[in-house]
Formats: structure tokens, C-alpha cells, sequence
């Protein structure tokens, strides 16, 4: 498996773009895409990757804060066009919790043409995921959890994607010990971290319902994970942020910690 970081940053980066990634079966062209940043570069990050959107099938949006949402309308645009024009034919789904499914579809109405619309429900599917349930991505169970977030609803995953192999993806806010059971022993632990803890008075983490570099790995020691990446971060530090991040997780975390950067891929 194969995990193509498009974008590392917080809501507000403009040095880097919004968190997003795909995954995908290594040598397979058909790919999960988590996220869409918070508009058209989404396009740019996939084409600077080598990621044709053409070949992005499955979808799941976390939750509807723009910097997670707007690209996927993109997305919807480039899907329903090009069956609108003849020139994508394949079926899409796009899995969210409800409140997201229900703001895709008005947005889409709004923002779309009726000739692009009528292809959602018919070739490009909205689906709606609840608390627990199931869902077979690339051919592999994926289970879809509410981490109880305080700001917006918000959903993580995690994904068992080889025997005794585990991915957790616990969106972009702190830990909540509802999700212990998917994220407890996760062979890699997607796990968000503002700032350094050194730096917490400048960037204010905690007050935005956030977590530092400290925090996180103290919490993926605790729960025994074996790979950590860390994103949604600040990008005042970005040309430094790898060594920075890296000098103040290892004191707190014995395994292996990776700080990407945009457009980075990681073997999983």
C-alpha cells in the first residue's frame, strides 16, 4: 500500500496545501482520496503527483470545515463533466457522514449545471456513513468512526489493509479515547499536531482544539503504534518543519515518526 500525501497543512497555510492524501494498492491505478483541500489545487497536487482524478474512484471527506470540503466539489465538477462530455465513464463513490453528504448535494445544485447534476445518483454516488459501519475500500475493511469532535462533526477511519495490519486516520483533532479501539497497536497512526509544544504560546493549539508535536507522540507511544505521521500543521516553520518536529517527537515517541511534506509518498 501506498500513501501519497497531497497536502500537510492547517487551515490557513499558504505555503503548503491543506491536509489531504490518497492511498492506493502498490502498481494499481485505482485510488482512495481522503479529503480535498480547500479548493481547485486539489487538481494541481494531483498532477504534480502523477495522480490522473480519472483514476480516484472512492472518496471520504472527515467532515465540512473548507479546508477539507471545497475540494472535493472540484472533484464533483471534474467527475460530472467529463461524463457530461463522454470522457469518464467509471462509478464514484464519495462516502461522509450525513451532515457532508447533505451539504455536497446542495452545493452541487447550486454550483453545477442540471447536465452535470444528473449524473449524481445515477454514476457518482453520495453515500452516507454512520458511527462503526463497514465499507470494503480497495478491497479492503474500512471502518468508519465519529471521533466526538467539539467544533463540527467530524469522522476518522481505519483501514486493515494487510493480515494484522492496520492504518487509523484520526482526523485533524485530538485524540479521543472513543476511538482506542481502532487506533490502539495501529501499524501507521495519522494523527494531526499544530505546532511544537515549545511553540504553543505563539500558535495557541489548544484554544483552536488542537494538538502540538509533543502531544501526539506521546500519545501514539501510549497506544503502542508503530509508524506516526503527523500533519495538519502550521507552516510558519516549513522550511525546517521536518527537523524541527522530528528533534521534539523522538524525547517522547520510540517509534518511527515521519513528517511529510507535500506530495511525499510513504511505503506503508
Amino acid at each position: 500500500m501506498k500513501l501519497t500525501i497531497l497536502g500537510t497543512g492547517n487551515a490557513k497555510v499558504t505555503k503548503c496545501y491543506n491536509t489531504c492524501f490518497t492511498l492506493n494498492e502498490e502498481d494499481e491505478k485505482e485510488y482512495f482520496l481522503v479529503d480535498g483541500g480547500g479548493g481547485s489545487t486539489i487538481l494541481k497536487q494531483l498532477e504534480d503527483a502523477g495522480i490522473s482524478w480519472k483514476d480516484i474512484h472512492t472518496i471520504f471527506v472527515t467532515h465540512k470545515h473548507i479546508d477539507h470540503l471545497l475540494g472535493i466539489i472540484w472533484m464533483l465538477r471534474m467527475y460530472c463533466q467529463g461524463m457530461a462530455r463522454g470522457q469518464f465513464d467509471e462509478e464514484v463513490r464519495i462516502y461522509a457522514h450525513d451532515e457532508v453528504i447533505r451539504l455536497l448535494r446542495q452545493m452541487s445544485e447550486m454550483l453545477l449545471t442540471p447536465k452535470e447534476t444528473a449524473f449524481i445518483g445515477e454514476k457518482v454516488y453520495l453515500i452516507e456513513v454512520k458511527d462503526g459501519e463497514e465499507k470494503s475500500i480497495l478491497g479492503h475493511k474500512t471502518t468508519f468512526f465519529d471521533i466526538r469532535s467539539t467544533k463540527a462533526k467530524q469522522y476518522g477511519f481505519c483501514m486493515e489493509y494487510a493480515d494484522g495490519k492496520k492504518l487509523t486516520c484520526c482526523g485533524d483533532e485530538p485524540y479521543n479515547e472513543c476511538e482506542e479501539k481502532y487506533a490502539v497497536n495501529s501499524t501507521w497512526l495519522l494523527h494531526e499536531a499544530f505546532c511544537l509544544y515549545s511553540q504553543a504560546d505563539k500558535f495557541k493549539p489548544y484554544e483552536k482544539h488542537h494538538s502540538t508535536v509533543k502531544d501526539a507522540c506521546e500519545l501514539a507511544q501510549k497506544l503502542g503504534t508503530e509508524n506516526l505521521i503527523l500533519y495538519h500543521t502550521e507552516d510558519k516553520n516549513i522550511s525546517r518543519r521536518k527537523e524541527l518536529y522530528t528533534a521534539e517527537g523522538k524525547p517522547y515517541y520510540n517509534g518511527n515518526l515521519l513528517i511529510p511534506d507535500d506530495l511525499e509518498t510513504i511505503e506503508l
